[in-house]
């Protein structure tokens, strides 16, 4: 199975996958946790450039989207299609649905051309089931500070990341049976214990 965690920036999902590997490895699973932009050499170089590692440089919104779209195709081929080929339980901290939000909805770049370069990065691969943490967006940058901010946290507006976390909630409304939304600003351990039980019902239903 493939799951995705999205979410506006600040929203907590980093640690909330963390939690369900950890749920699931104990329940017997193999867990394989990847990472976007990264989870392969090549992609963690492409990181790097996308998150402003090591110095901010400036990118055209069509720039970032080839560039996580260049990392996805890697993390894809390289690791993620293996692992579901055994069987593996697969969490990625951001998929495809990023780009739309962040690229389509924050930079306004057109959706069905965005959708149409993740068709060909991913070869058509989906998740299986998509989990959006979702929390307003000055709530999420509130939570980000110092050495953990990236170049989105840093030179990107409070507009933009309302525009994302908008633009988040609309792609879960299109697709309400593969996607599930959870209010951010809980508890964490409430959280983690409302993730595990959907994740839990999805793989009851797939076995």
């Amino acid at each position: 199975m493939f799951i995705a965690f999205e979410g506006p920036d600040g929203s907590g999902k980093s640690t909330q996958l963390v939690h369900l590997a950890e749920h699931l490895r104990n329940a017997g699973h193999e867990v394989v946790a990847v990472r976007e932009p990264g989870g392969t050499p090549a992609g963690e170089l492409i990181r790097a450039i996308l998150l402003g590692e090591g110095g901010d440089i400036a990118l055209d919104p069509r720039a970032d989207a080839l560039l996580f779209n260049a990392s996805r195709a890697q993390l894809v081929g390289e690791v993620i299609r293996p692992a579901l080929a055994r069987g593996a339980v697969v969490l990625a901290d951001r998929f495809a649905a990023s780009t739309l939000a962040y690229q389509g909805y924050g930079s306004g770049l057109p959706l069905a051309e965005l959708r149409a370069m993740i068709a060909f990065a991913t070869g058509g691969l989906t998740p299986d089931l998509t989990l959006l943490f979702d929390l307003p967006a000055d709530a999420g940058l509130a939570r980000k500070s110092g050495d953990g901010r990236t170049r989105f946290e840093e030179g990107f507006d409070t507009a933009f990341h309302e525009r994302v976390a908008a633009g988040f909630r609309a792609l879960a409304a299109e697709e309400q049976g593969r996607w599930h939304t959870f209010n951010a600003g809980e508890a964490p351990e409430r959280l983690a214990h409302e993730v595990a039980g959907v994740v839990d019902a999805a793989l009851t239903r797939r076995s």
